[in-house]
């Protein structure tokens, strides 16, 4: 039993001092990538969010897929999705929730906090004040959580802001803006005039269910009334909620941090508004036994403050994709930006307009020009309105988040400030150590010093020459043409037969195209083409490649015909090997070509996009010669993806027992073993709602047994699903060699590997 006696000061709150190596502000992805990658650098973390769950828009609150450079596999961008930290929770959700469940999103991210001891997460708790030991130094912030009335205390060096609203870098007098730029600051022709509006919108998302009797609705009072006042509202479909309705939007000519309440107030009018058009209009019977299962409680925010840095990405920086020599991050989404009235306007929903390739995110735009100590994260971070269109999608947010974890990590190991690390030598170590935890960012490959594999002999049972995949899968046709990607060297000049069935006589052209620039996956130039006359019946083709690359990169061996001719295609997939077709995917604005308008500053080019498994196979062919893009030297590459070439060693197919040999001309102490495997980048790994054919990607070695030079079990995997398998030895291993046995994934998919990393 407690008793106070009565008082007549006030009563202060129970108040507990923290003090940690680094305070991130924000449990939205971003913040749990910063949080998540500083402490397994080592530091102590205090990550503070003020909604029960982590995510922010992933998370159940909101209900948001969280996508990125993949951009629902409907651009460009092959093999793209982001690495490191932000892979290994997607691969970690898609096998725990293929299905997409947001709920079950949420014990994912929240798994990957509670596993590491050294984060104090504090959920339900909001910064509301800031202190500084200097005009631009951050010394502590001040937080209440209102499930436990306590007050925090939060020190550090250094702090991140990953906020959304960016709270502490405005409260600490951090530079920022709010709103579009002109087009004449920084060149940008995308730049919208005030028609458009300057700040996109918040949303909110609904569910709805059929539970199998009639259900009556009554909307409430504040409910829509006039369902014409939203535009679009013919395009209701009774199938479609959840974030398939995102342009359920509003608030894009308020005031989107301040007015926040009343934007969610008038998105509730609309969606309930929209349920009772749905249920009482009498335009949609098939809607007599659904019911409103789900309604969003706070907004999903798109956009409100972005703070600068000691340099602004821009629209060129995404377009041209420009090289950044302190590149931390890869984006690739498109510049979509939304008009301010959303849901009342006229115009369409969204701008989608793509750049050809993915690009890289400076340094200089994740901490604050004017904060000395104050990292930023999510979508406050140093763009233009224009760029932020396509930073502001959550793996790119998150994938910056693991960027400035480990810089944290670097700044605390070495006694400096932020801006301190864009010394060269100091932004090559930081490079480096995000390429070794996977992050992947465009032009920085691996540095392969410290790596006790480099100075090994490495030999293997045996390797994929790839000079066929046989006709052992389905007939598909070319309505839409499609395309074989294959991994070409200058060397390369195969003849190419392919399998061909025709309804009725008619012609087929082929060509064999490759984008201009290498790593790109948008075809331009024609190297070689024929035309060829086909009979009805089943037939072979012969294509000779006449005119081969300049260098090594992907070619596209196009097919163009009609809905009247199919090809044959295989069971056969592996690594580094795709096919892709000349269609539209609506998801992305992608309607097969993209053809903007004159002056905007964007390309026109074609889309060629890929299928989803289970569809998407490879075409059935044979070559003339085999291609030797699956060779043991690919494990050396220090890229472990598919970009100019697979950057994969893959075993012959026939091969039962596949396996690699590691050999030192002396004993070595070894205390790590790091493997990278294939777990399909090429695939979009939605979070919520879309769903996935499967929860272990078909690439992904499952098994595999290391030994020591005297034969002696190491580590053995069952089971395997993750990209990056990290085997650390309790005491570290002297042996002279090691051996990897590794097993098929399956008979239709052969073992790879992209890369090895010895740790002493």
């Amino acid at each position: 039993m407690i008793i106070e006696t009565a008082t007549e000061g006030l009563r202060g709150l129970k108040c507990e001092n923290l003090a940690v190596d680094f305070a991130v502000i924000g449990g939205g992805l971003a913040g749990v990538c910063a949080a998540v990658t500083a402490v397994r650098q080592g530091l102590k973390v205090a990550l503070i969010q003020d909604r029960p769950v982590l995510g922010g828009n992933a998370s159940s609150e909101v209900r948001l897929w969280s996508l990125g450079a993949t951009s629902h596999m409907g651009n460009n961008n092959r093999w793209s999705r982001e690495g490191g930290l932000v892979d290994e929770i997607l691969v970690e959700n898609t096998y725990r929730n293929k299905e997409g469940n947001p709920l079950i999103f949420d014990t994912v991210l929240l798994e990957f906090v509670m596993r590491e001891p050294n984060i104090r997460l504090l959920l339900n708790t909001a910064v509301y004040e800031v202190e500084k030991s200097a005009p631009d130094t951050l010394s502590n912030v001040t937080a209440f959580c209102s499930q436990n009335s306590t007050r925090y205390v939060v020190s550090a060096p250094n702090f991140c802001d990953a906020s959304g609203d960016g709270i502490v870098g405005f409260q600490a007098g951090a530079a920022f803006r709010m709103g579009a730029e002109s087009s004449d600051e920084f060149g940008e022709h995308f730049a919208p005039d005030e028609s458009y509006g300057e700040l996109l919108g918040h949303t909110i998302y609904f569910y709805s269910k059929d539970v199998g009797k009639p259900v009556k609705y009554v909307a409430p009072e504040y409910a829509l009334k006039d369902i014409t006042e939203v535009p679009r509202y013919r395009d209701f479909d009774v199938k479609e909620h959840g974030c398939k309705l995102w342009w359920i939007e509003y608030g894009g000519r308020r005031d989107t941090v301040h007015d926040t309440e009343e934007i969610k107030h008038e998105l509730w009018k609309v969606v309930y508004g929209v349920w009772d058009h749905i249920k009482n209009s009498g335009e949609f019977p098939e809607a007599e036994n659904m019911t409103l299962e789900w309604v969003g409680t706070i907004p999903g925010k798109r956009e409100s403050r972005r703070f600068e840095g000691d340099t602004m990405l821009i629209q060129q920086d995404v377009v041209e994709q420009r090289i950044h020599e302190d590149a931390v991050a890869v984006g690739g989404w498109s510049l979509d930006l939304h008009p301010s009235d959303a849901v009342y306007s006229e115009k369409s929903p969204c701008n989608q307009w793509h750049s050809k390739g993915v690009y890289g995110i400076p340094y200089r735009c994740y901490y604050s020009r004017n904060i000395s100590n104050l990292f930023l994260a999510g979508r406050i971070i140093s763009a233009s309105h224009v760029a932020f269109g396509s930073t502001r999608v959550m793996l790119t947010c998150a994938h910056g988040g693991s960027a400035v974890g480990m810089a944290a990590a670097h700044c605390l190991r070495d006694g400096l400030k932020p801006r301190e690390l864009t010394e060269p030598t100091r932004m090559a170590a930081l490079q480096r150590a995000l390429n070794r935890v996977g992050q992947a960012i465009p032009g920085v490959a691996l540095a392969n010093d410290g790596d006790l594999a480099q100075s090994a002999a490495i030999s293997c049972s045996s390797t994929l020459q790839l000079s066929e995949l046989p006709a052992d899968g389905p007939w598909l046709d070319l309505k839409y043409p499609v395309a074989q990607l294959l991994p070409l060297t200058p060397k390369d000049r195969p003849t190419v037969t392919l399998r061909i069935r025709a309804k009725a006589p008619g012609e087929l052209r082929v060509a064999l195209r490759v984008s201009d620039k290498a790593g790109n996956f948008t075809p331009e130039a024609t190297l070689c083409e024929q035309t060829f006359t086909l009979t009805a019946g089943e037939q072979t083709i012969e294509f000779p490649v006449t005119n081969g690359v300049d260098q090594n990169r992907y070619g596209f061996l196009c097919l163009y015909g009609d809905e009247h001719v199919e090809v044959a295609c295989s069971e056969q997939r592996v690594t580094g090997l795709l096919t892709v077709r000349k269609k539209f995917n609506h998801a992305v604005s992608n309607t097969g070509e993209q053809v903007p308008p004159e002056g905007i500053g964007i390309d026109r080019f074609e889309f060629w996009v890929p299928d989803r498994r289970p569809e998407g196979y490879n075409l059935a062919f044979k070559l003339s010669e085999p291609l030797e893009a699956f060779e043991l030297e690919q494990l050396a590459s220090g890229t472990f993806r598919p970009t100019v070439s697979t950057n994969a060693w893959v075993a012959a197919a026939e091969d039962l027992t596949p396996r690699l040999d590691i050999a030192w001309d002396a004993e070595q102490s070894i205390r790590e073993v790091v493997l990278h495997f294939d777990t399909d980048f090429d695939h979009a790994m939605e979070t919520a709602q879309w769903g996935h054919p499967e929860d272990v990607m078909p690439f992904c070695v499952r098994e595999y047994v290391i030994r020591d030079a005297d034969g002696q079990e190491l580590h053995r995997a069952t089971g395997n699903y993750q990209t990056i398998n990290r085997i650390q030895f309790d005491e570290p291993v002297c042996t002279s060699g090691l051996t990897i046995d590794l097993a098929h994934p399956s008979e239709n998919v052969p073992a790879a590997l992209f890369g090895i990393y010895i740790n002493s």
